[in-house]
């Protein structure tokens, strides 16, 4: 489980680290492009060796995604069951859900099988299909609000977490590395707030008009900052900022803090171990 969630943390910083830098070449005029991170993978195909690298990719996303299952259902960094707690464990599931879908795509790229998702589009058109569906519910308008809101508010954790500069809690650092590590991960949580408040900004839009097509990925979410006064300036700070988050991964998936849950405390009935 340990080895997975190392797997899993890396392969997600890998992910941001080429987001970030995609981004960064746009914004600079260099070509890159402000896709999500499907259209990442899909760039990543392209170069030699690529199907190889997206498909360890894809099979470290599968163990990021389980990690993520594991904190929220048996509570492995110790986040509680006070309400606090629980609503960190229940993002941690929400976001097993997300990398899962994302190792999916990965994989199917990787076995040529499609879910290339290769435009900037991909991610866009999969949270507009979402948001579609959920908006043809009862009170539609208000869960797509609501969702809205908690994307908000998961931006504004990242961003007073950058603030307070507790990004480094649950790694064991070797001496000497303290300093960079927490600036580093300060500048990627903060990029990553700026990111989920503009998605969330779009949720609230698409529920205001009860349209759709109002919501962007994360790609969206770049290219709407491109396209802003100063675009260029703000692009490649956040994109600098995304680059430093998947810096970060690596530095996690080396040196987090892991408590995977024993096997017989997880299964009922003493089914283990007999």
């Amino acid at each position: 489980m340990e080895l997975l969630a190392r797997a899993g943390y890396g392969a997600r910083g890998a992910v941001y680290l080429l987001v970030g830098v995609f981004a960064l070449l746009a914004a600079i005029g260099q070509g890159g492009g402000t896709g999500g991170s499907r259209s990442a993978l899909a760039a990543l195909l392209g170069q030699p060796f690529g199907t190889v690298l997206v498909g360890l990719l894809a099979l470290g996303l599968f163990g990021f995604a389980l990690w993520r299952v594991v904190e929220a259902v048996f509570d492995a960094d110790g986040r509680g069951s006070d309400p606090k707690g629980l609503a960190v464990r229940a993002a941690h599931g929400i976001s097993g859900f997300v990398y899962g879908s994302l190792a999916v795509s990965a994989l199917a790229m990787a076995t040529g099988s499609g879910g290339g998702g290769g435009g900037g589009g991909g991610e866009d058109q999969a949270a507009r299909d979402w948001t579609r569906w959920l908006l043809g519910q009862p009170a539609g308008r208000w869960l797509v609000a609501a969702v809205g809101l908690a994307v908000i508010g998961v931006g504004l954790s990242y961003l007073w977490r950058a603030w307070k500069g507790r990004v480094t809690d649950r790694l064991r650092l070797p001496a000497g590395h303290e300093d960079w590590v927490r600036k580093a991960g300060q500048l990627g949580f903060s990029a990553r707030g700026l990111v989920f408040l503009v998605v969330g900004g779009f949720l609230l839009a698409a529920a205001w008009h009860a349209s759709s097509s109002e919501v962007r990925g994360l790609g969206g979410a770049l290219d709407a900052l491109r396209q802003q006064p100063y675009g260029a300036f703000l692009l490649g700070a956040t994109a600098l900022g995304l680059a430093c988050f998947g810096l970060f991964g690596l530095v996690q998936a080396r040196y987090r803090r892991l408590d995977a849950p024993d096997l017989r405390d997880a299964v009922p009935g003493g089914l283990v171990g007999r």
